[in-house]
C-alpha cells in the first residue's frame, strides 16, 4: 500500500487546504522556543489544537482565542493546577503550559462546545488526575481528561462519545480521519490523542 505524500512550507499563521473540504488554520502560541497551535475546519466543524502554551495574566491570547472561537471541541494544554503554576516555592510562570482552570475560562471565553484538556503534568498521578476530572467536569460540564488513544468524536459535541485506549495520563499529536471529498453524511471527523 503506497501513498502519496506531499510537503508544503508553511509560515506560522497560515492556513493550508486539504482537499476541497478541510482547512487547517495555524497561530503562534505562548511558548519558550516558539509552539504552534491548529484548527481543523471540515463541513462546518472546528477541532482546535492547542499545546505547549501558556495563558497570559491579564488577558486571553488572541492567537488561541481565534483558534478556538465557536470550536466544536478545543483540545487545551492544562498541564499544571493554578495552585501549582502560582506557587511561590515552585513556580511555573514562564515554564510555557497552562492550568485546567485557564482552559475553562477559555472554553467559556470563546464559546467552545467540548473542552478537552490534556498534556497533563506526569507528577501527577491517577488520583490527583480523578480529582481534576471532577473539578473540570463541575466547572465546564461538556469536557473530559485526554489519555493516550482518546478518540473524540467532533460532531457528536454534545455528548461525550470516547473510543480508545487506557489512560496513562500522556496525550500528543492530531490525527483527523474521514476527510474525504466524497464522504457520506455519516463519516465523522474524529481526533485522536495518542
Amino acid at each position: 500500500m503506497g501513498a502519496d505524500l506531499k510537503f508544503f512550507d508553511l509560515a506560522i499563521g497560515d492556513s493550508v487546504a486539504v482537499g476541497e473540504e478541510v482547512l487547517v488554520e495555524s497561530a503562534l502560541l505562548n511558548h519558550p522556543g516558539e509552539a504552534i497551535g491548529y484548527r481543523v475546519n471540515w463541513r462546518g466543524h472546528a477541532a482546535a489544537y492547542v499545546t505547549d502554551t501558556e495563558h497570559y495574566p491579564d488577558r486571553c491570547d488572541e492567537n488561541v482565542v481565534r483558534l478556538a472561537q465557536d470550536a466544536d471541541v478545543l483540545i487545551y494544554d492544562s498541564t499544571y493546577t493554578d495552585e501549582e503554576y502560582h506557587c511561590k516555592k515552585t513556580s511555573k510562570v514562564g515554564w510555557g503550559h497552562s492550568t485546567w482552570q485557564e482552559a475553562v475560562k477559555l472554553a467559556k471565553f470563546a464559546n467552545v462546545k467540548k473542552l478537552v484538556i490534556f498534556h497533563h503534568d506526569p507528577l501527577h498521578d491517577d488520583d490527583f488526575m480523578d480529582r481534576i476530572k471532577d473539578d473540570v467536569v463541575s466547572a465546564y460540564p461538556n469536557s473530559l481528561i485526554a489519555w493516550e488513544g482518546l478518540e473524540v468524536n467532533v460532531l457528536a459535541t454534545h455528548g461525550l462519545a470516547t473510543h480508545g485506549l487506557a489512560a496513562n495520563g500522556l496525550a500528543d499529536g492530531l490525527v483527523a480521519n474521514g476527510l474525504a471529498a466524497d464522504a457520506a453524511p455519516n463519516d465523522v471527523l474524529t481526533t485522536t490523542l495518542g
